[in-house]
């Protein structure tokens, strides 16, 4: 029961981060959202090492590695196929990957799971695809280069996933820290490299320049929508709260996977952190006042049933 609270609570959490960095997105490119989140989600993870402690070992060190090189990489990805492609397909399908790598090496590692357990796992999965399902008014369409990448954009999200399960119980926050730093680095460099770009597309006075510095059009909860670089106070928070929850997220997932010996924790927890979307359509209906579509309300539904059949399997 423990461990799909920490698992749905995980995904929530981790919704709460995406419907913030949408909004961020809508005034900044997303990779530099990305990246000020990351450095943002050190700081709870400095303050929860200090308290709680943890040990850093190379086994904490390289499971830190593999989520964080995961995690940005899929990040990236991510960005670039909902660029080139429907987000109603695109999205969809990145969460199924995230969720379907770790349960098929849980499977590969020999855990066996009830049927009832095995319902709930295909009825989850399905809510996925609902609740991730948005309208794409871009009219975008589907290539073979937008489904590869966000595949792997998914598989990169699974590995997170992955890299957590593999830290020792006893590395606490240590390895989340050394994946937050990766992903600082890594991020934090992609934002530079499009800062620099975006900095020689800039008309120069009496020139031309092949396109606007200042617009640019960038997924923003589950939509693409044009936007102005305009930082403000409440640009700012927003961008902070993001990295915050993000950081949080992480706590959850690393938590739900240690909190119980059973092998089925795994595609358990996977499955459930690929539900974040709820959290970002709800939030999107309570303070966007968007709202959700027959089959985004089915997603929802789906998954809480699919929760209570994984609490009682």
């Amino acid at each position: 029961m423990i461990t799909v609270l920490l698992g749905l609570g995980g995904a929530l959490v981790y919704g709460a981060a995406d419907f913030l960095g949408g909004l961020a997105s809508r005034r900044l490119r997303p990779v530099r959202v990305a990246a000020v989140a990351a450095v943002v989600g050190l700081v709870p993870l400095l303050v929860g090492f200090a308290v709680l402690g943890g040990r850093f070992s190379e086994q904490a060190a390289v499971a830190g590695v593999v989520a964080g090189l995961s995690g940005a990489v899929g990040v990236l990805l991510l960005y670039a196929a909902l660029a080139i492609g429907p987000m109603s397909v695109l999205s969809p399908l990145t969460a199924v990957f995230s969720a379907v790598v770790p349960v098929v090496v849980a499977l590969l590692r020999g855990t066996v799971l009830s049927p009832l357990g095995v319902v709930a796992l295909v009825v989850a999965v399905v809510a996925v695809v609902l609740v991730a399902s948005v309208p794409d008014p871009g009219g975008a369409r589907l290539t073979l280069r937008g489904v590869v990448t966000a595949a792997v954009a998914g598989c990169g999200f699974g590995g997170v996933v992955l890299g957590y399960d593999a830290s020792p119980p006893d590395s606490g926050v240590a390895t989340l820290l050394v994946a937050r730093t990766l992903q600082v680095v890594l991020l934090g460099t992609a934002a530079l490299v499009t800062l620099r770009l975006g900095a020689r597309l800039r008309p120069r006075p009496g020139g031309t320049s092949p396109a606007p510095a200042t617009t640019d059009v960038r997924p923003v909860a589950g939509r693409v929508q044009p936007g102005r670089v305009q930082p403000g106070r409440v640009l700012v928070l927003v961008v902070v709260g993001c990295g915050v929850f993000d950081a949080m997220a992480n706590v959850f997932i690393q938590a739900g996977l240690h909190s119980s010996d059973d092998p089925s924790t795994l595609p358990v927890i996977s499955v459930l952190n690929a539900l974040y979307p709820i959290g970002t359509v709800l939030l999107a209906g309570v303070v966007l006042r968007e709202r959700l579509t027959a089959l985004q309300t089915t997603g929802i539904v789906l998954a809480f049933a699919a929760s209570v059949g994984l609490a009682v399997s």
